[in-house]
């Protein structure tokens, strides 16, 4: 039985010990593959690239898919193991017709999952959800298949693609000899690729946690949270390095240490990319997503750019920006999306690369910057453990609660409830059984404050806002 709480979104996602069998992974490429085949533009037969990251699961998952890929009738470019954004690299370059990225991202070593790409952009929403019906109503027969472990053209990590990513990403880059530079892909899909890019830059390099391991034996695979730095953070210190930069399993978001051991939170980081991007784009819309601080968006407006709040999710993301035209973007997650000189798309080694060039030419350092920033109190990004079926029925009801009440609120992605202390944030997670939670305030007592109007609605539904 195919669980449909898999299909989130904007992707699909799920334990792999008992959501994802190669059976599924099979007919969700066999439909995947069928959804292309049904453009009518095509002359041909459709291309697809697939690319998979270092866990445990990807292998076999990712050769079923190959499989229902091929079954399907489509061609299947196999780029191996790789970090997701340089997959999205290799969809443009071979101008696939769709593309597959088997990765559990920032998610427990026994997760995984799928990210999509139809037509060079994001296969999301409605699209997942027509998807999942298809999976659902496939043939009991198709569930019988022969895993063939080494299915598809393979290429070796460093094929003629990884190399061209990699000239793609320094490109226009001006990195200064002096600087002393830390990271840690965090035995991610990204290590073989950041030793090579390690080789290309002419300052002085340091990586930890450097060989490709799912059982992320460092910590777990998420750089946006501060102790999973820790190591990074001792290291910098320790050396005298002049940042830290970390990355989740699969190279799409980012995490950053600066020289005198702080954690820069995912807005924070868009504030100092957002200065230097208006500098040569006056006027360019910025989008950030729910979760962001007020800071940032105020932040950009000081600087004359346009601050659009949307909703979370890197689907989400990049298809408004698209619309918008925005030069950049961000989320509290660590997805960085460059438009300026860039594809638009969330990549955390090429933000790697142009946070190092600002470093380079700026004389003021990115301590410097943070402390210029207007000060406010907050919570991190809290995680409520909730069931999945009943994460979205909270907030509709909450929605209604609060329009009783007619307290002041945005509702595009969840609930950001405004009051003369700051804002709480209520939404349900996309990619796990989560509610998710933050507050932010002027003062300190504001901020308690707002846990307390956030803790007392959450109390109605047995749940508590700071679970263990």
């Amino acid at each position: 039985m195919i669980n449909p709480a898999i299909f989130r979104a904007y992707d699909i996602r799920g334990n792999s010990n008992n959501d994802l069998s190669p059976q599924v992974a099979y007919k969700i490429g066999l439909c995947f593959a069928k959804n292309i085949i049904a453009n009518e533009s095509l002359v041909s037969k459709p291309l697809i690239c697939v690319g998979k990251d270092g866990r445990l699961s990807s292998d076999i998952l990712c050769s079923a898919l190959i499989e229902g890929l091929e079954a399907a009738g489509s061609e299947v470019k196999y780029i191996g193991l790789v970090p997701t954004p340089l997959l999205y690299f290799a969809d443009k370059v071979f101008s696939a017709d769709g593309s597959v990225m088997v990765t559990g991202s920032h998610n427990p070593k026994d997760d995984n999952g799928f990210k999509m790409l139809k037509s060079h952009s994001s296969f999301f929403g409605s699209m997942i959800q027509e998807l999942k019906q298809q999976v659902i109503e496939l043939d009991e027969s198709d569930k019988v298949i022969h895993i063939d472990t080494n299915s598809g053209n393979m290429l070796p990590i460093f094929s003629q693609i990884a190399a061209e990513y990699i000239d793609r990403i320094m490109q226009g880059s001006k990195i200064s000899p002096n600087l002393k530079i830390a990271f840690d892909p965090g035995n991610g899909a990204a290590a073989e690729l950041i030793k090579a890019i390690c080789q290309k830059l002419p300052c002085q390099t340091f990586v930890i946690n450097e060989e490709i391991d799912g059982n992320f034996p460092a910590h777990p695979p998420d750089p946006t949270i501060a102790e999973n730095l820790e190591q990074l953070k001792e290291f910098v210190l320790s050396t005298g390095c002049d940042i830290g930069i970390g990355f989740d399993g699969d190279a799409d978001r980012i995490g950053i240490i600066t020289k005198q051991g702080v954690f820069v939170s995912g807005d924070q980081l868009l504030c100092f990319y957002a200065k230097h991007v208006l500098a040569k784009n006056p006027g360019a819309t910025v989008i950030a997503d729910v979760k962001t601080s007020s800071i940032l968006f105020n932040y950009v407006k000081a600087l004359h750019g346009n601050a659009i709040m949307w909703k979370t999710g890197h689907s989400f993301i990049k298809t408004k920006m698209k619309e918008t035209g925005a030069k950049l973007a961000g989320e509290m997650s660590g997805h960085i999306f460059f438009a300026d000189d860039y594809y638009g798309y969330d990549d955390a080694l090429y933000a790697a690369i142009r946070l190092i060039s600002i470093i380079s030419s700026n004389n003021e350092s990115l301590d410097e910057f943070l402390k210029s920033l207007p000060k406010s109190f907050n919570t991190p990004e809290i995680k409520i453990a909730v069931k999945d079926e009943m994460k979205f029925t909270i907030i509709e009801e909450v929605k209604k609660l609060l329009r009783t009440k007619n307290v002041e609120f945005v509702d595009i992605d969840g609930i950001r409830a405004t009051n003369q202390n700051g804002w709480w944030l209520l939404r349900a997670s996309n990619t796990g059984p989560y509610l998710i939670a933050r507050c932010e305030s002027h003062t300190k007592e504001g901020l308690k404050s707002l846990n307390q109007d956030l803790k007392i609605i959450l109390d109605k539904y047995g749940i508590e806002l700071f679970q263990n």
